[in-house]
């Protein structure tokens, strides 16, 4: 039996790119895809169910609540693996198969696209995204002994495993924070080098000063937060002996 994928997008706004993004998604691989209408105020949520995604609402504005409302949607169906993509076209949908295949082949439970300098469009990464990426990413290595490059929002992760982190974060610190709970619970991580666009549209986060400070305040916020949690969380995963600490680069 082939695995059953789910792909989650979360999307505000992005009535110019959504078409795009699910389009792109090789035919064939997911089971479904699933469009989190994250209060817009334009035709995203048209133009994906027009192009034949299952759409549905979250009034709750923020990245990580939209995430919220695909896992309970996840928890209708029981898919194998779960794929989060943006909506905003900077990702390679086609690209999918890279995440998928490590999981697919037992090689790890948990994978995240790394948005590599090779292989990024030129500015489409701003610069004080790369570098709040950079010192995040230290952050987690010198804390938790793991090695990640990117807080890239590509990734695809076992749904059962994904259940199992327990996900809360609402706004911008959903991607950290699944990262560092995958270290916790022992899961076997790997990185896949992943291309990277300009958006379509201008970026609600790193695109706008205010959004800058919120995004860094928030995900420098989820670290102290985690640092203090560390063995609480360790003692509730109960991670297998040997598993947690590794990083594999695929």
């Amino acid at each position: 039996m082939s695995a059953r994928i789910l792909v989650i997008i979360p999307a505000f706004n992005e009535a110019r790119a959504i078409n795009r993004v699910i389009g792109d998604i090789p035919r064939g691989l997911a089971s479904e895809v699933l469009v989190v209408n994250n209060a817009s105020t334009d035709t995203t949520a048209a133009n994906a169910r027009q192009a034949g995604a299952t759409v549905v609402d979250e009034s709750r504005r923020g990245y990580g609540s939209a995430c919220l409302r695909g896992l309970e949607h996840a928890a209708k169906v029981d898919p194998d693996i779960v794929v989060f993509l943006d909506g905003d076209y900077s990702d390679h949908p086609d690209e999918m198969a890279l995440l998928v295949n490590p999981i697919l082949q037992g090689d790890a439970d948990f994978v995240v696209g790394s948005r590599t300098r090779e292989l990024r469009e030129p500015g489409a990464m701003l610069p004080q995204a790369v570098v709040g990426n950079r010192i995040a990413c230290w952050c987690m290595r010198w804390l938790w002994k793991v090695r990640y490059t990117d807080l890239g929002p590509f990734r695809a992760i076992r749904f059962k495993d994904l259940t199992r982190l327990q996900m809360q974060d609402k706004t911008f610190g959903w991607t950290i924070e699944m990262q560092i709970k995958a270290q916790l619970a022992g899961l076997r991580i790997a990185e896949v080098p992943v291309s990277y666009r300009r958006r379509t549209g201008v970026s609600k986060i790193t695109g706008t000063v205010t959004g800058t400070v919120k995004a860094s305040a928030k995900i420098l916020w989820t670290l102290l937060r985690f640092a203090v949690l560390t063995h609480m969380l360790v003692r509730s995963f109960n991670p297998s002996e040997g598993t947690a600490g590794r990083t594999t680069h695929c």
